[in-house]
């Protein structure tokens, strides 16, 4: 774990990428897991916002109906079922071992990124339409529903860079193997979006998927399934930070709640604030 801001962590990895030690074969590997995995986050969030915009009714999946509801309820259901069991330590072991040699463990958090990118490039690109569309905003809804829609993505976006964007993005471990130096993951996030609730990635991404400006019979089960994997999954993340952080994650708990802000502790921080 390191206390350094996320400015000094990000620049001390750019540092180990423009000057990284020594070795070809390393260098050419982490290139290599580099432009893959932030090739494949591009196009996996690109297909994930283009495909919500629209509610699942843009897509290039063609599977005859009725047997596309099966291929698109397992097309959902692959991604939160492997993104929790990779972040086991079972899982993290296979990822490890994805990578063959010295560096799989290195490269952990960037096998990781790629698998979680490459997920939800085909949740999204290969889902197959229904063809229904119960609702279109048009006019101000319009307007008003895309700006809230922009909204949820940079409060994800804002979320991820409170927790450590360059473990979220991928980047940890490519750039680290660039240094040969062990990932130095950031330390348990208490800042920014993380002073309101202890888990807003997920309430932000929760968001995202409430907020499109098209409703379909397929928008509304991504939701309601996502949602509640929101809800749910972040509980087993809180034991693994449990079982790291002991009582200061215990005193952060008390503190601060889950998913839904405490207005009544904002507005009491706000009132105590210097002016």
């Amino acid at each position: 774990m390191t206390t350094e801001t996320h400015i000094q962590r990000i620049m001390t990895l750019l540092r180990g990428v423009f000057d990284p030690e020594p070795g070809p074969g390393r260098i050419a590997l982490a290139l290599a897991f580099g432009l893959t995995v932030h090739l494949v986050f591009a196009a996996g969030v690109l297909a994930m916002v283009l495909a919500m915009y629209f509610g699942m009714s843009e897509s290039l999946g063609t599977v005859p109906w009725p047997s596309a509801a099966g291929v698109n309820a397992l097309l959902i259901l692959q991604f939160p079922i492997a993104h929790s069991f990779f972040l086991t330590g079972p899982g993290m072991k296979i990822l490890a071992y994805l990578v063959r040699g010295p560096h799989g463990g290195t490269l952990g958090t960037t096998t990781y990124a790629i698998i979680a990118s490459l997920q939800l490039f085909i949740l999204f690109a290969f889902w197959t339409p229904s063809g229904i569309i119960w609702w279109q905003a048009e006019g101000w809804a319009l307007y008003v529903i895309t700006t809230l829609y922009a909204m949820s993505w940079l409060l994800l976006l804002k979320a991820s860079w409170d927790a450590g964007a360059e473990v979220q993005a991928g980047a940890l471990g490519w750039m680290s193997l660039m240094k040969n130096a062990k990932p130095r993951f950031p330390d348990m996030p208490t800042t920014g979006l993380f002073r309101i609730i202890r888990q807003p990635i997920y309430v932000a991404f929760a968001f995202t998927l409430w907020t499109v400006p098209v409703w379909t019979p397929d928008q509304l089960a991504l939701a309601m399934v996502f949602t509640a994997y929101c809800l749910l999954a972040p509980k087993l993340k809180e034991r693994r930070f449990e079982k790291r952080y002991g009582d200061r994650f215990r005193d952060y708990r008390k503190d601060v709640p889950y998913v839904l802000p405490d207005l009544k502790r904002i507005t009491t921080n706000v009132e105590h604030s210097p002016k």
